[in-house]
């Protein structure tokens, strides 16, 4: 099973941008999926998470009311939709998927999740 994420790119401050991330190969369905970025020069850090049915959904203080995370109900695909972006959102983004239902105190810790995509770049700047 591989995770592919796309979407990333090159946007002005303010502007927005929508990442999507499916999964290939046979699978079941995975229960919580996310998105985790690593800015340059530091570690990976969690963005946003969404679980099977998309009533539990958890974001990062710094991306709260910015980005909104969802998911297909039929299929392994997450999305990312990102407004008002600022500089300090430039990253690598990496979409991450995991069978089991993670508990909340341990949604944000990368450690939790199998799968992993390849990361997108995004870069926010004028």
């Amino acid at each position: 099973v591989q995770l592919q994420a796309s979407g990333g790119g090159l946007v002005q401050p303010g502007g927005s941008l929508r990442l999507s991330c499916a999964a290939s190969g046979r699978t079941s369905r995975f229960y919580t999926m996310g998105w985790f970025r690593q800015p340059p020069g530091k570690e990976r850090e969690f963005v946003a998470a969404i679980r099977w049915g998309g009533v539990s959904i958890h974001y990062a203080d710094s991306v709260k009311d910015r980005f909104t995370i969802s998911r297909d109900g039929a299929e392994n695909t997450v999305f990312l939709q990102m407004d008002s972006l600022k500089p300090e959102d430039t990253a690598v983004y990496f979409c991450a998927a995991d069978h089991t239902r993670i508990i909340v105190s341990a949604i944000g810790r990368p450690d939790q999740y199998d799968y992993w995509g390849q990361g997108t770049q995004v870069t926010v700047s004028s």
